[in-house]
């Protein structure tokens, strides 16, 4: 009798202990915890406002229902979608004696947050102006959304299915949410993941990213064969999303090399890197892509100043 209550409170425990895993990465919480949620908070609000004031707008304005428009909604729809399964629980750690989350919870995290990709229509409005409405119908601006958010979803499903069924033999992740890192808590790195992996890397990053690059070399080759006026609007439009591309590039350059090798980088270091992972880019995507349309800043300004528009 004894060794049967024994043996089943060993097994409540390991349950627990396999279920519940601690987020590692936070720096001296206890003693920065109200400046880390007051920082953060003020974050998370500036982008569910920002970001939903663009959707808002492009929703209800008939004449913004055109492609370019719709791709901004969709892009800044995901920023939403994005911070919110960060950023809650991400406050809740702050102001938490532990910071600790369950392990399927710690696996849902981490299908959300490497569910996202997007990026094709600049290439068709300025290499092509005059085939744009043609080539960018509905359908095809349907087709890609879809694309966008399904195969990067079903692509990360495989690796958290997987991941959901290994034994953990580490319970604190050497981060302040989900990501890569939860390999680490495995007891054996898995092959088929290491292969998949390797796969989605090049599926989804190195083939896009070589679309891209092929896409900039004909805009620049289109540029440079036209006037100043269309060099001058191809700067403007494109600057500001190849610093975002390269921004986003370093960030999952980091993010793929912390998970897989280990890394020198102070804990502090690790820290930072990860904050602007969730805040660089839902925090200026809808200045880059929203606020600097003249469409949309003009609608801004109506709704937020409409006693000034006469």
């Amino acid at each position: 009798m004894a060794g049967n209550t024994t043996n089943r409170s060993t097994t409540i425990m390991d349950e627990l202990n396999v279920t519940y895993i601690t987020l590692g990465g936070h720096v001296e919480v206890d003693r920065f915890r109200y400046v880390y949620f007051f920082i953060m908070f003020i974050a998370y609000i500036l982008i569910l406002c920002s970001n939903s004031i663009i959707v808002y707008i492009i929703w209800v304005h008939q004449h913004l229902h055109e492609p370019m428009y719709i791709f901004i909604a969709a892009l800044t729809l995901n920023c939403i979608l994005y911070s919110t399964a960060i950023y809650p629980k991400l406050l809740i750690d702050f102001l938490s004696e532990k910071q600790i989350i369950s392990y399927s919870a710690c696996l849902f995290q981490f299908q959300i947050f490497y569910s996202l990709a997007m990026a094709y229509d600049r290439y068709v409005s300025i290499c092509k102006p005059l085939q744009y409405h043609t080539i960018m119908r509905k359908t095809a601006v349907s087709v890609f959304l879809f694309f966008a958010w399904l195969l990067p979803a079903c692509h990360t499903a495989v690796p958290t299915i997987l991941s959901s069924k290994a034994k953990l033999c580490d319970l604190t992740l050497k981060g302040i949410f989900c990501n890569n890192s939860i390999y680490k808590l495995q007891c054996e790195a898995s092959r088929v993941i290491t292969i998949y992996g390797v796969v989605s890397l090049v599926d989804l990053s190195i083939l896009p990213m070589l679309f891209i690059i092929f896409t900039y070399i004909k805009i620049f080759i289109v540029t440079y064969r036209s006037c100043r006026e269309v060099r001058k609007k191809a700067a403007e439009t494109c600057l500001p999303h190849l610093l975002v591309l390269i921004s986003f590039s370093i960030l999952c350059a980091y993010d793929i090399s912390t998970a897989r090798v280990e890394s020198n980088f102070s804990k502090t270091t690790h820290l930072i890197m990860m904050l602007q992972t969730i805040l660089y880019h839902s925090v200026f995507n809808p200045l880059i892509y929203g606020l600097k349309m003249t469409e949309i800043s003009k609608h801004l300004k109506r709704l937020l100043c409409p006693a000034k528009i006469i």
